[in-house]
């Protein structure tokens, strides 16, 4: 997981809903620096510098900056385009779309639906059922496996039953 599921940044969260709203001033206090670079000022990891782009664990990818469920392991495929690729988010709410007009060209940027950082884009020649590649920077990511989840939310419960 990356670094921004420390203490130290308390927004983040698997299981709260609620919108995040900070300044950049101050999720540049809670985050490291290389994602505060592309979440908060759009930036762009090298491409095939991700460990995520070849990951083939089965689990969720979350949000780096608060935890926001966003895509499922079986929605990634191998688009070759160098960075972690979906062709569906977790819901309709874990991602919301903005016209991007940056160098020149007519694209979709895709940010978190709970704390609006940027993510990557969406682009339409992704593979059925849904035909989109959402492109996102690996490092905004972060991931639980399968198995992992499942033993936290029976350990959650079998806490709060006592």
């Amino acid at each position: 997981m990356s670094d921004s599921t420390s203490p130290k940044n308390p927004v983040y969260s698997h299981t709260d809903t609620n919108q995040v709203n900070k300044t950049n001033e101050e999720w540049k206090k809670l985050l490291p620096e290389n994602v505060y670079q592309i979440a908060r000022e759009k930036g762009t990891e090298r491409p095939f510098t991700s460990p995520f782009e070849t990951s083939k664990e089965v689990g969720t990818y979350y949000c780096a900056v608060c935890g926001n469920a966003l895509f499922k392991s079986d929605t990634k495929f191998e688009s070759g385009c160098g960075w972690p690729s979906f062709y569906e988010p977790i819901s309709k709410n874990s991602v919301i779309y903005i016209p991007d007009s940056s160098y020149g060209m007519q694209r979709t940027e895709v940010e978190c639906g709970r704390c609006h950082s940027h993510l990557g884009h969406v682009f339409d020649d992704g593979p059925p059922p849904t035909h989109l590649r959402y492109c996102i920077n690996g490092v905004v990511l972060s991931f639980e496996k399968a198995k992992a989840a499942e033993d936290n939310y029976y350990k959650s419960h079998k806490d709060s039953a006592q």
